[in-house]
């Protein structure tokens, strides 16, 4: 029985048994180390499809901030000729003479404007002719008168059946005061 040999981790001297972790210490370091290099290709891996490709299911962008509407550019309806309207002031008739630029960016838009440029005027009218020369000689003042007129074109087109929101502003071009 002397030459039997002996399971590595029986032999008394403890050679063998240093042998044994040995070798299995080094296996758990590749392992590890393998984990570790894993994880850093995959993360890389990953941050670069969020930063470069990512896409949701239906095609677009994968956040809310990446989506933006392309926008068409400005259209102006000019509303001529120039609304002229007279009012008092101090015992005086004064006159008030406007010139006035609608903008939206659809022309579906645009195109109602100018179709409905007579009810578009008549409105106007109306509100010009309602106002005092104390408050349209101040700025507060044009700028309240501005956003009445605005509000009265976004009603007509409302009542149109279109968008009013897309009419976006509505800009005094010429503003004349005697």
């Amino acid at each position: 029985m002397a030459n039997e040999k002996k399971p590595a981790d029986v032999v008394e001297d403890g050679e063998a048994v240093e042998g044994a972790e040995a070798a299995g210490g080094k296996s758990k370091k590749g392992l590890i180390i393998a984990l570790v290099g894993a994880l850093v290709l995959g993360g890389g891996g990953f941050g670069a499809w969020k930063a470069f490709g990512a896409k949701a299911p239906d095609g677009k962008g994968a956040k809310a901030e990446d989506k933006h509407e392309e926008l068409l550019p400005p259209k102006y309806v000019n509303l001529d000729p120039p609304f002229v309207v007279n009012f008092e002031a101090e015992a005086a008739v004064r006159f008030l003479q406007v010139t006035i630029g609608v903008m939206t960016r659809d022309p579906l838009i645009e195109q109602m404007v100018k179709e409905n440029d007579p009810r578009v005027r008549n409105d106007m009218l109306m509100i010009l002719s309602g106002q005092n020369y104390a408050s349209v000689s101040t700025t507060e003042g044009k700028e309240e008168l501005r956003k009445r007129c605005l509000e009265s074109v976004r009603t007509i087109v409302k009542e149109l059946r279109g968008d009013p929101a897309k009419i976006e502003a509505l800009y005094f071009t010429s503003f004349v005061m005697q």
